[in-house]
C-alpha cells in the first residue's frame, strides 16, 4: 500500500508538472504572436514615419539644390578653361566638383539613431495591451527597450523590474527588417506569470490535489485501523488471559473441595461439612461477583445502567469502603489514614456506584504496592465541589502507560508474570461512573514513589 500510494502520488505529481510545462508552452506561444504583431506595428509606425522624415528632406534638398545650381553653372565656367586638360582635370578640377556637389546633395542628418526617439513608451504599452487581451493574457505585464550598444535599458514601462527584465524576461528583435542598425530588444516581463498559469489549471489541479488528500486520508485510515485492531486483539487476549487466571483459581477450589467431600476416605463429621461448604460458598460468591463486574462494565459502557441518585455524605461512603477493604491492607501490613478536610461532604449520587470507584481504588492501590501499603485518603472543597484523593506508595505508573489506564480493558504490562489479578474494568468503571455523574478523575504518577487518583465530584446545591 505504501509502495502504490508514493507511486500514484509521484504520478499524480509528474502530470501536474507536465500540465503547467504545457500551459507554460501555450502561454509562450500567444505572447510570441502577440508581441510579433506588436513589433511589425511598430515597423509600420517607423517606416511611416521615416517617410515623412525623408519626403520633407527631399523637399528642402530640392529647394537647395535650385538655389545652388546657379551656383554651380558659375563654377563651372570660371573652370571652362581647363576642360581637355588631362592633368589638370585628374589633380585638380574633378576632386574640386565632387566635393561641391557633396556639400550640395548632403542633407543635413537627422538624430533618428536614438530608439528613444524612434519608439514612444505610450505607443508600446498600448499596443501590446490591445494584442494581450486579444490573446486573452490577462495578466501584470512590464516592457522595456535594452539597446546594446549602450548597454543598458533605455526605455521602461515602470521602472520597477529592471533586473527581472535583463535575466528572466522574453526578449525580441525590435527591428528585424534594418540589417545594419543597433539590434534593439524588446523585453518583455510578467512578474504574476506563475500564478496565472496556475489559476488557468485551478480546476485540474484542485481535483488532482483532492485525489492525492484522499488516498493519504484512507491509507492513513486504513492503517490507523489496523494498528487500532491490532490493539484490541492484543488488549482481548490479555483480558482472556486474566479472566482465565481469575477463574481458574475459584474454581480449582470449588474443584478440590468437591472431590474431598466425595472422598470415601476422608472422615465425615459435621465440622468438615460447613468448612467445606463455606470454601464452596465463598468461592461461587467470588465467581458471581467477577461475573458481575464484567457485564456491569459492559452494560455501563453502553448506557444501560440507570444511576439512582440520592443525597449522601461522602465521608460515610469513605468510611463503609474502608471497613471493606481494611483487614486485606492490615493483612499486608499496611494502614489507611484519613484527612477529611472538607465542611462541604453532601453530594447528590448513586451510594452503590460511588462505594465501588472508591473500593476499586483503594483495592488497586493495595493490589500495586507490593510491600505494606500506607494509603491516604483526604477531602477537601474546591470551586463549588468535593475533591476526593488517594494517594498510596505503591510501584507507580511510567508516562507511557499512564494516558491509557482508563480505557477499558487496559492494564498496565507485567510480562508473563500474573502476580497482580484483574480485568483491567476497574479503572474503566471508575472513569464512566465519575462522568456520569458529572465529575472527573485525575491520576499523578511516579515510578516507585506511588500514585495519586483525585475524584471532584459537584456539590448538592444547598
Amino acid at each position: 500500500m505504501s509502495v502504490t500510494m508514493i507511486f500514484f502520488v509521484a504520478i499524480q505529481v509528474y502530470w501536474i508538472k507536465n500540465a503547467i510545462m504545457v500551459q507554460h508552452a501555450n502561454f509562450s506561444a500567444d505572447v510570441n504572436d502577440a508581441v510579433t504583431k506588436v513589433i511589425y506595428q511598430l515597423e509600420r509606425i517607423d517606416r511611416a514615419k521615416m517617410l515623412q522624415i525623408k519626403k520633407k528632406s527631399l523637399r528642402r534638398s530640392r529647394i537647395s539644390f535650385l538655389n545652388k545650381r546657379d551656383s554651380l553653372n558659375f563654377y563651372l565656367m570660371q573652370n571652362n578653361s581647363s576642360f581637355g586638360r588631362g592633368p589638370i582635370i585628374g589633380q585638380d578640377l574633378l576632386p574640386k566638383t565632387h566635393h561641391f556637389v557633396e556639400k550640395i546633395f548632403n542633407a543635413a542628418p537627422l538624430d533618428l539613431q536614438k530608439i528613444e526617439n524612434r519608439v514612444s513608451k505610450r505607443v508600446v504599452d498600448s499596443l501590446l495591451q490591445k494584442e494581450f487581451r486579444s490573446a486573452g493574457l490577462n495578466t501584470q505585464y512590464e516592457f522595456g527597450v535594452f539597446n546594446p550598444t549602450r548597454n543598458n535599458l533605455v526605455l521602461q514601462k515602470t521602472g520597477r523590474y529592471p533586473n527581472q527584465l535583463l535575466h528572466t524576461s522574453f526578449s525580441y528583435l525590435l527591428f528585424p527588417s534594418e540589417i545594419f542598425s543597433a539590434q534593439n530588444m524588446l523585453l518583455i516581463y510578467f512578474p504574476n506569470e506563475i500564478q496565472y498559469l496556475v489559476k488557468q489549471l485551478w480546476v485540474l489541479l484542485f481535483i488532482s490535489m483532492i485525489l492525492v488528500l484522499a488516498i493519504i486520508f484512507s491509507f492513513t485510515y486504513v492503517i490507523s485501523t489496523v494498528f487500532r485492531q491490532k490493539k484490541l486483539s492484543e488488549i482481548k487476549n490479555d483480558f482472556i488471559n486474566n479472566m482465565t487466571h481469575e477463574f481458574k483459581t475459584p474454581i480449582a477450589t470449588i474443584s478440590l473441595a468437591c472431590q474431598a467431600l466425595n472422598d470415601k476416605d476422608v472422615v465425615k463429621n459435621q465440622v468438615v461439612y460447613e468448612s467445606y461448604v463455606s470454601i464452596i460458598e465463598e468461592e461461587n460468591s467470588r465467581l458471581g461477583g467477577m461475573a458481575e463486574r464484567i457485564l456491569q462494565s459492559a452494560r455501563l459502557q453502553k448506557g444501560e445502567i440507570v444511576l439512582k441518585p440520592e443525597v449522601i455524605n461522602i465521608h460515610d461512603v469513605l468510611q463503609d469502603a474502608i471497613t471493606k477493604i481494611n483487614l486485606q491492607i492490615e493483612k499486608k501490613g499496611g494502614k489507611i489514614t484519613l484527612d477529611l478536610q472538607a465542611k462541604y461532604s453532601t453530594i447528590e449520587a448513586d451510594r452503590v456506584h460511588i462505594t465501588n470507584i472508591i473500593y476499586n481504588l483503594l483495592d488497586n492501590a493495595n493490589k500495586y504496592t507490593p510491600w505494606a501499603p500506607i494509603i491516604l485518603i483526604s477531602t477537601r472543597n474546591i470551586s463549588k465541589g468535593l475533591l476526593i484523593s488517594i494517594k498510596d506508595n505503591g510501584i507507580g505508573i511510567n508516562k507511557a502507560n499512564l494516558k491509557k489506564i482508563f480505557d477499558k480493558l487496559y492494564r498496565v504490562p507485567t510480562g508473563n508474570v500474573h502476580n497482580v489479578k484483574g480485568f483491567g474494568l476497574g479503572l474503566s468503571y471508575v472513569k464512566t461512573v465519575v462522568e456520569k455523574h458529572n465529575g472527573k478523575i485525575t491520576v499523578e504518577s511516579e515510578m516507585k514513589k506511588g500514585s495519586t487518583f483525585s475524584i471532584y465530584l459537584p456539590l448538592k446545591d444547598k
